[in-house]
């Protein structure tokens, strides 16, 4: 075990009052006389994940409460403050390098879990994270339309054919705190026009939401954006009818961005405090309510935006045989793009006052993307 660190090592690196040893708890809390122990037990609704309550042998001797820390730590967890934002600023900015790494190295015939393989070396080797925030998604062609794709019945285990369209959600963990970051493109670096269109699109999408959320906007409100900046792109393509707003009121937008536009990120990747007490209650319609928050914004919440546009089948099939919403939909462009996959664009920012402080550095526009991936360029560790 080598040298074990003494109480006052302890006492030292984190900075508290007291350090004593596990087995000394009861004699310790009983000398301390307390009206009541708060121990930490909850639901994290963002994930739905429990905090499971921490006890210990003798809790009994003591009165316990597991009700009134959860929302306070939870609340505490959603604001964050400036030394935890210089550590989400390094998780994310190494993982923007391991991201740009992949894009360098990524070609035809290779196969899903290299890439995956190539952004963990990186993290760890030039960036000392040991440990990714969630399980990697590395999909190519039709995959890239399954929104947790990576999980252990589908490994990202796929060879990578020419021309397909890749979704990388990718994030480092440092120090414990999490980001998440979602990259698409072509792998051999020319993005054809249908492909350039519907990341155009999705980027449009990122970017409107980036310019509009401010302290004291609704995010529901920018859920809504997204989809309608989606919506307009692909009506402007043939792929639906009607109007922006009839495509709104209906909402179509969930028939192809099923998921929510973000979540809180911190300690969690999806972090604790979208649906305390206090806060706005969770949509009930489609795609809205995946939302993991419906807050307002404020000042020093950090975020990801990522919204995205994907051709499900089993979901466009279902609605082309709806008589309420299948006149806006024209199936025979839409099943050209039944292989196509998907396109996700996924930012960490912070929000300020001022606008938001975006900590993702990576090529997005098509050009930007593929001047990077030119096979001319040398490519590095």
């Amino acid at each position: 075990m080598g040298q074990l660190p003494t109480l006052e090592d302890y006492k030292e690196r984190y900075q508290v009052d007291e350090v004593h040893f596990v087995d000394e708890m009861v004699q310790v809390l009983q000398s301390k006389s307390p009206s009541v122990l708060l121990t930490l037990a909850g639901i994290n609704t963002d994930s739905d994940l429990p905090a499971i309550e921490a006890t210990f042998k003798g809790i009994e001797k003591f009165r316990a409460d597991n009700k009134i820390l959860f929302p306070v730590i939870a609340e505490c967890r959603v604001i964050k403050t400036e030394l935890e934002l210089d550590v989400l600023r390094y998780a994310s900015r190494i993982s923007s390098e391991a991201h740009r790494s992949v894009m360098r190295k990524i070609s035809p015939g290779m196969h899903e879990y290299q890439a995956e393989a190539i952004f963990k070396h990186y993290v760890h080797y030039v960036g000392g994270s040991r440990h990714v925030a969630y399980t990697c998604i590395c999909a190519s062609g039709c995959n890239g339309a399954v929104l947790h794709y990576g999980h252990a019945s589908a490994p990202n285990d796929k060879q990578i054919l020419d021309g397909d369209m890749l979704v990388f959600d990718m994030g480092s963990s440092y120090y414990g705190y999490a980001s998440d970051i979602t990259c698409s493109y072509p792998v051999n670096g020319k993005f054809t026009e249908k492909q350039a269109n519907i990341y155009t699109a999705v980027l449009d999408a990122n970017r409107a939401v980036m310019k509009a959320a401010l302290p004291g906007v609704s995010w529901v409100d920018m859920h809504r954006l997204a989809n309608q900046v989606v919506l307009t792109k692909l009506l402007e393509m043939g792929l639906l009818r009607g109007t922006v707003d009839e495509l709104l009121e209906h909402n179509i937008g969930s028939l192809f961005q099923p998921h929510g536009l973000g979540h809180l990120l911190g300690i969690d990747v999806h972090d604790v405090g979208g649906y305390l007490p206090h806060c706005p209650p969770r949509p009930t319609i489609a795609g809205f309510k995946s939302l993991r928050t419906a807050r307002e914004l404020k000042e020093n919440m950090v975020l990801t935006i990522e919204p995205g546009c994907y051709f499900i089948p089993a979901i466009l099939e279902k609605a082309f045989k709806d008589e309420t919403i299948s006149h806006l939909l024209n199936q025979d462009k839409l099943r050209e793009f039944f292989n196509f996959g998907g396109v996700r664009i996924e930012d960490v920012v912070v929000i300020k006052a001022t606008g938001v402080d975006n900590l993702t550095d990576v090529p997005r526009t098509v050009e930007e993307i593929e001047k990077w991936m030119e096979k001319t360029q040398t490519v590095s560790p």
